[in-house]
């Protein structure tokens, strides 16, 4: 926690790898000193086929899940840093953005959460 799920035309690949965008905007996450580096994890999406209105153009979109409990500024902040940097590494790409959705603490769960003697079984 959190995730960052990039998707994006497959055009936008070709000026720049899925490896470096998701360095920046694991770097973008990171600098916003709400997240430990370690926790970020950011993933990319890319689409062969997609619209953007009624035209065809390339698209970048970032969804950051995170856990709740960030004010309004905080968010808007994290939103506004990823589009950004994006938009230094990527001048040219007209569609660029950001949205925050928040996880609720009462009902996240993963398995580190699991107690240790739990075992697994299939039904």
């Amino acid at each position: 926690m959190p995730h960052f799920i990039i998707d994006c035309s497959e055009g936008i690949l070709k000026s720049h790898s899925e490896e470096e965008i998701i360095e920046h905007v694991h770097i973008s996450a990171v600098s916003t000193e709400l997240f430990n580096k370690n926790d970020v994890k950011v993933r990319v999406n890319s689409f062969k086929n997609y619209s953007t209105g009624d035209k065809k153009e390339d698209f970048i979109h970032v969804f950051a899940n995170i856990m709740q409990g960030r004010s309004i500024e905080q968010k808007l902040n994290l939103s506004k840093t990823i589009v950004k940097n994006l938009t230094l590494m990527f001048p040219l790409v007209p569609n660029i953005g950001t949205n925050v959705i928040e996880f609720e603490k009462t009902t996240y769960f993963n398995r580190n959460m699991l107690d240790p003697t739990y075992k697994f079984s299939m039904p």
